[in-house]
């Protein structure tokens, strides 16, 4: 009886920041947080990070939706929110995650290797964030400037539903002209990146050390004690694999290994 050789990885989508720009994912918190603060309502790095990896729009109904967020919002408001609210939100939040992801857009080390290693293995590279195109494009160049050029990018607004929906990968895979699922692999630092992959039928990779579930700076990560280190990565790592990944690296700097490891 015939053995089914396992498929070729011939494309792998990465999310953007906390993956492959962005040690920690902090453009997206910083920008929260001031749209938030201008509206009279203060949040935390840790609640912010909760929704983190979905559609930014989506991201602010979420946070809508805390009991603490809540409350602060009839306290300053004396109503209730709405979703004029989420706009009005995502409308001040705009220009200010635009700016954050600009300053914040230096690629996490490991990723021009990685970059380099998968090419050279004929492997194409697809995106997909949770930005829309307006916040992701300086990022992109940014990135190209700095040797990162994927080959497709797809962003939150461009697909009728963004993470966990399995469209931007799709759409990856279509553009690209990658098929069947089992040839390509999903890699983000979030549980809708996770999910995304999940839904999407392929193979979900999840990162820790560099990404929001860890939500440290390298130099902050750099500074913490080994056993503090690696509490903060194994929660992580239970995070991203109670979610349904598949495998689970500290960054993408180990996925040319892990590739290997599945040939």
């Amino acid at each position: 009886m015939s053995q089914t050789l396992p498929e070729p990885i011939r494309l792998v989508v990465f999310d953007w920041a906390g993956t492959t720009v962005d040690y920690g994912s902090f453009a997206p918190v910083a920008a929260f947080m001031q749209a938030f603060r201008a509206s009279g309502v203060e949040m935390s790095p840790d609640e912010i990070r909760g929704p983190m990896g979905l559609h930014k729009r989506d991201h602010i109904r979420a946070l809508f939706q805390l009991e603490a967020v809540t409350g602060q919002w009839r306290a300053a408001h004396d109503r209730d929110w709405t979703e004029d609210d989420v706009d009005t939100i995502y409308s001040s939040f705009m220009p200010i995650q635009i700016q954050k992801a600009q300053e914040l857009a230096d690629l996490i080390p490991g990723v021009r290797d990685c970059f380099e290693a998968l090419k050279e293995r004929g492997i194409l590279i697809g995106t997909s964030t949770g930005y829309p195109r307006a916040v992701a494009e300086p990022v992109i160049e940014a990135a190209a400037k700095q040797g990162y050029r994927p080959d497709f990018n797809v962003c939150a607004d461009e697909v009728p539903q963004a993470r966990p929906a399995p469209w931007m990968i799709y759409h990856n895979m279509e553009q690209l002209g990658v098929f069947p699922p089992s040839a390509v692999l999903k890699v983000g630092d979030t549980v809708p990146d996770v999910q995304a992959g999940r839904n999407a039928g392929v193979r979900t990779v999840g990162v820790t050390q560099t990404g929001s579930e860890v939500g440290l700076t390298e130099d902050e990560f750099m500074a913490l004690s080994e056993s503090a280190a690696a509490q903060r990565v194994q929660k992580a790592e239970d995070i991203l694999r109670g979610a349904g990944a598949d495998d689970v690296i500290r960054s993408v700097a180990e996925l040319p290994a892990l590739i290997d490891s599945l040939s």
